[in-house]
């Protein structure tokens, strides 16, 4: 039995551009849709579009976690096997492993005929998002054998938005999240790996669903589909390619230019989301205090109770590769504690 792309018992999360209802597209780490259904057959249908590495469709499926492999381009059927249980009811859960390394469109699923659909349990009222780079990705998460190393070669295999600490943390605090985080992104334009050498950044991508030059024009999201009341902004670690400045010079012109920039995002965040709880931070992985430094800056010179600056204990100086699973759950754990502490009138 087919089952439309916009049926109203599918359950979506994330920047979908839905400009198609019939064909949405994840861009965004974390994007995902679940269903309830009956009976022994699964299938998704799909459309990839490539931009580098290979891609990866997660899916949990009865609680039991795969990886899929997209197709380089075009479109494809995926075959999903179906373990038989006592009630013949399943749960299935597919999520956007990466960033915008691919675009993804849901076709479509199949199940067995006479099958049917049944209610998803309702979304969490809580709802986070978070601005960040590789890191809240997940990228190169689940390199296990390179806990506390530098990254192994990859080809995108490693990589699995489930395992960041971000979404880690939503899971802890039972919210929704929408992770708008690009690996290699910086703050601003021309700097960062995104992209190189015209590299795009933060200020650049923050309000768009589709934002990758490679994969077609820039489409705008619109903010009035989602409002979380906890903001992450994980931004400052890709700022010093291809120099950092910030570490040879804090009181240069570039360092105070960045920290303006830096303000003028935050404002940007507190005009577009009014209400919501703002934490600035970076991340264990290495890097120059002197950008958690400007981070606090800026902060401070904003003056608003509800923005605020978070350092891990091992804040930049956790480990010289990406974060693997254990060290995105020790940020995890230490931000949910940190979030809890916070008064949020909507989540009490």
């Amino acid at each position: 039995m087919r089952i439309q792309a916009d049926h109203k018992k599918l359950q979506y999360c994330g920047r979908i551009d839905t400009t198609d209802p019939k064909a949405p597209v994840f861009v965004y780490p974390c994007t995902s849709v679940g269903m309830k259904f009956t009976g022994n057959v699964l299938k998704i249908s799909v459309k990839n579009k490539n931009a580098y590495w290979d891609n990866f469709l997660g899916c949990i499926l009865d609680g039991e976690q795969t990886a899929l492999l997209l197709p380089k381009s075009g479109e494809a059927v995926l075959d999903i096997p179906v373990k038989e249980n006592a009630d013949s009811e399943h749960e299935v859960f597919f999520f956007k492993r990466q960033d915008s390394c691919h675009e993804l469109t849901i076709l479509g699923f199949e199940i067995e005929e006479n099958a049917r659909l049944l209610d998803m349990p309702e979304k969490p009222k809580r709802k986070i998002e978070v601005f960040g780079d590789s890191v809240s990705a997940g990228e190169v998460s689940e390199a296990m054998d390179y806990v506390g190393k530098t990254d192994p070669e990859h080809n995108g295999e490693y990589s699995n938005s489930w395992y960041s600490y971000a979404w880690m943390t939503a899971r802890n605090l039972n919210a929704q999240i929408h992770d708008t985080a690009q690996g290699g992104i910086a703050l601003m334009d021309k700097t960062g790996w995104f992209c190189e050498p015209d590299a795009v950044g933060m200020e650049s991508t923050w309000d768009k669903i589709q934002y990758h030059p490679l994969l077609g024009p820039a489409v705008n999201w619109d903010f009035d589909r989602y409002t979380p009341q906890v903001v992450i902004v994980a931004i400052g670690q890709n700022d010093s390619h291809p120099v950092d400045y910030m570490k040879e010079n804090y009181d240069g012109e570039k360092s105070a230019t960045w920290r303006d920039h830096y303000e003028a995002f935050l404002r940007k965040l507190r005009n577009q989301y009014p209400a919501a709880q703002i934490i600035c931070c970076t991340t264990l992985l290495e890097h120059d205090e002197n950008w958690d430094r400007s981070i606090g800056e800026a902060v401070h010179r904003i003056n608003d109770p509800k923005i605020t600056q978070y350092r891990f204990k091992r804040n930049g100086k956790g480990t010289p590769g990406h974060l693997r699973i254990p060290e995105a759950r020790e940020m995890a754990d230490e931000l949910t504690a940190y979030i809890q502490k916070l008064k949020i009138e909507e989540w009490e």
